[in-house]
C-alpha cells in the first residue's frame, strides 16, 4: 500500500518529470512502466524505481492486467493526489477536472484497455524513433479529441510533427488506430464527419489509419476509397493506410504510409509519414495546432502535455 505524502511535503519530492507524468496520466489516462521509460527515462530500471517512489508518495496508482501467458507491464493511472497537484498547478478545484478515481481504475477491467495501450504505443514508438527528421510536439487523446470536435470526429489520437531544422516540412494528422477486433465499418462510417470538420475548420488533416494485417489493409483501403468517393467534397479527407505486419519493427515513422488519392498510374512505394506532408497538395502546417480555446461542453481544459517531458533528470 502506498504510503500517503502531505500534500505541502509533495512540493519537495516532485521534480519537473513527475509533474509531466502527472498530467500525461490525466490527458492519457493510462500508460505502462514501457512506455513511461521509452518516453522519460534512459533506462527501464531508473523508470521503475521512481515510479515506484511516487506511487509510495500516493501520487499515482497502479494495476497489472491478466494475460494468458507471460505478465503484463504495470499499467500506471493518476492518484487522488496526483490530481490534487495537477489542479492545483492550473488554480483549479480538483473537481473541475472532472476527474474521478475509480473512473481511472476502472480502466483495468475496459474492454477497450487493449486498444488504448495500442494507441499509446503507437504515439510512443513514433516520439522516440532516433531516425525521424521531425519531434513529435502534440499528442492528444481521445477524450480531448472527442472534447473538440465530438461532435463532428472521434479520432483516436491527434499528432503534430514538427520538422528538425534539416527535416522534411511538418505535418499534422489524426490517427484511426484498428485492432481487427471490430468491422472496418466503425472507420469508413467516420469519414462524413472528418469531411464536415475539414469544412468547418478549413484545414485539410491527414487520416492515418493503423491496421494489424497486410489482408486486413486491402479489405479497408477498398472501403475506405468506395466511402470517400460519395462525399460531397472527398478531397477534403486525406487518407493514409498502413499495416503493423508490413515491415515487422519499421513502426509508424517508416516507409510503412500508402495514400489512398491520388490514385497512382502504376504501384507507388510506400513512404515515411513525414513524406505525407508533400503526398498531398491541399496539405500545409498552420502556424498553431487545432484551437483548443474552447469545448462544445464548457468544461475547463488544461492545455495538453508535450509528448516527452521537457527536461532529462538524472533520478
Amino acid at each position: 500500500m502506498p504510503v500517503l505524502a502531505g500534500r505541502a511535503s509533495l512540493a519537495g519530492i516532485l521534480t519537473p518529470r513527475d509533474r509531466w507524468l502527472l498530467a500525461m496520466l490525466y490527458e492519457h489516462r493510462v500508460l505502462t512502466t514501457t512506455q513511461i521509460s521509452a518516453l522519460a527515462f534512459p533506462a527501464v530500471r531508473r523508470a521503475t524505481r521512481r515510479l515506484l517512489k511516487l506511487h509510495e508518495a500516493g501520487v499515482i496508482d497502479r494495476f497489472r492486467p491478466h494475460r494468458p501467458v507471460g505478465t503484463a507491464p504495470w499499467h500506471w493511472t493518476l492518484a487522488p493526489a496526483g490530481a490534487a497537484v495537477l489542479a492545483a498547478e492550473h488554480g483549479l478545484d480538483p473537481r473541475e477536472l472532472r476527474w474521478r478515481h475509480d473512473r481511472a481504475l476502472s480502466m483495468a477491467y475496459s474492454l477497450r484497455l487493449d486498444h488504448d495501450i495500442g494507441v499509446a504505443d503507437w504515439f510512443t514508438t513514433l516520439a522516440t524513433d532516433p531516425h525521424l527528421p521531425a519531434t513529435l510536439t502534440t499528442w492528444w487523446s481521445p477524450t480531448r479529441c472527442a472534447r473538440l470536435w465530438g461532435d463532428l470526429a472521434r479520432p483516436d489520437g491527434y499528432g503534430r510533427l514538427t520538422p528538425t531544422a534539416s527535416g522534411p516540412v511538418g505535418i499534422e494528422f489524426f490517427l484511426e488506430y484498428d485492432c481487427g477486433t471490430e468491422s472496418l465499418t466503425q472507420v469508413t462510417r467516420k469519414l462524413g464527419g472528418y469531411a464536415n470538420l475539414a469544412a468547418a475548420t478549413g484545414l485539410t488533416t491527414p487520416l492515418l489509419v493503423w491496421l494489424p494485417t497486410s489482408q486486413r489493409e486491402a479489405t479497408a483501403r477498398t472501403a475506405l476509397a468506395a466511402t470517400a468517393a460519395g462525399l460531397e467534397h472527398p478531397d477534403t479527407v486525406s487518407i493514409a493506410t498502413a499495416a503493423a505486419d508490413h515491415q515487422p519493427g519499421m513502426g509508424p515513422a517508416g516507409p510503412v504510409w500508402l495514400p489512398l488519392h491520388p490514385a497512382p498510374a502504376r504501384p507507388r512505394p510506400r513512404i515515411t509519414v513525414t513524406a505525407l506532408a508533400s503526398a498531398w497538395p491541399r496539405l500545409r502546417l498552420t502556424t498553431a495546432s487545432h484551437s483548443e480555446a474552447t469545448a462544445a461542453d464548457q468544461r475547463v481544459v488544461i492545455a495538453a502535455p508535450p509528448p516527452r517531458p521537457p527536461e532529462q533528470e538524472t533520478r
